[in-house]
């Protein structure tokens, strides 16, 4: 399971923003365990990185839907 930390690198990456030195040591573990590769100077998700943001957007947009449905009676 990813933390959140992590998730934010891989929503990062998908979306080209820079990000500061001092999380290349957490780019080193996602690229270990597959979800992120470099590409030159560049870092790339991998299937792997997409379907983890694709899966974390899901889970919070349906969190989001369920905290604004008001309870019955």
């Amino acid at each position: 399971m990813l933390r959140d930390e992590q998730l934010s690198i891989l929503r990062d990456i998908s979306q080209s923003i820079a990000f500061a030195d001092d999380r290349h040591g957490k780019i080193g573990e996602l690229i270990a365990d597959g979800y992120v590769m470099k590409d030159g100077d560049l870092f790339e998700l991998t299937a792997k990185g997409v379907t983890a943001v694709e899966e974390h957007a899901a889970l919070g947009a349906s969190d989001a839907e369920q905290a604004s449905v008001p309870p019955i009676g």
